[in-house]
């Protein structure tokens, strides 16, 4: 049995080593096993099915912050990526970003740019470039890839480590739910899936360089999350709050990486 066991090992280090990914900017290398084809797919399906019956805001206001917003982040993450020759990572993407009628306290970005807030962030996010912390943050997640890893050990754990094929086909609905909690989508399923702390020091780095390089000040990133917390105070916390845990730790990382941020933030206002 041993020569057996050693050979399985041996295989399933091989499969690490080929399917393994960098993260951008950190190095860490990573275990997602889901082509970026078949997840793009899956993004646009769920994407569309949750937002074809979701009242769209009425509210001009708050539509043009996060239009905006979504626009200058969406060619900063271009810019950074082009910059950084990974530029290929974006091929297929199909930005868009929709603010709903809906008062839960959430916004979340799906692979392909797909991207959406909820009315009851807004308050929270106080002013455009609030909705630029947010955005920097969720679209971070996305271009980390951490949705692909996070599904890839629910794959693993949950489904028998069947392929995405396979899961879809015969497993659809668990699919579903996976895909959405692993995007911070699924609230309504019950499913919300916090991340890990080296997927929010990731999206927290990140997020300030895209938010900065699109012209907003990243030293409103701390102030956000510090209303996001009073904001939760007497109350069940927020559906965002859930899988974004530990505000110590959050401003902590905010404060470590604000230096590199500013960098970025500074060179935007002098090439202005």
């Amino acid at each position: 049995m041993k020569p057996r066991t050693g050979l399985l090992a041996t295989m399933l280090l091989c499969i690490f080593l080929v399917q393994c990914k960098t993260v951008p900017i950190t190095g860490r290398k990573q275990l997602a096993l889901i082509p970026q084809g078949q997840l793009l797919a899956l993004s646009f399906d769920q994407y569309t099915q949750m937002v074809r019956d979701a009242p769209r805001s009425t509210n001009q206001k708050w539509t043009g912050m996060v239009n905006n917003s979504g626009s200058r982040i969406k060619t900063a993450v271009k810019d950074y990526m082009v910059q950084n020759k990974m530029g290929d990572r974006l091929n297929g993407y199909e930005w868009e970003a929709v603010l709903l009628a809906d008062p839960t306290v959430n916004a979340w970005a799906m692979p392909g740019g797909k991207i959406a807030f909820y009315e009851g962030i807004m308050p929270v996010c106080l002013d455009e470039t609030g909705v630029a912390v947010v955005m920097g943050h969720e679209v971070a997640h996305v271009i980390a890839n951490h949705g692909n890893e996070r599904m890839t050990q629910g794959l693993l754990q949950q489904l028998g480590g069947i392929g995405l094929q396979v899961a879809l086909r015969d497993k659809p609905a668990e699919t579903q739910a996976l895909f959405l909690g692993a995007y911070g989508a699924a609230s309504s399923l019950g499913v919300m899936l916090p991340f890990s702390r080296a997927h929010e020091r990731e999206a927290d780095r990140l997020g300030l360089i895209f938010m900065a390089m699109a012209g907003y000040d990243p030293r409103e990133a701390p102030r956000f999350w510090e209303r996001m917390v009073a904001n939760s105070q007497g109350g069940s916390p927020p559906a965002f709050l859930s899988t974004h845990p530990s505000y110590g730790t959050r401003i902590e990382n905010l404060n470590e990486f604000m230096p590199e941020a500013l960098k970025y933030y500074n060179k935007r206002q002098q090439g202005q």
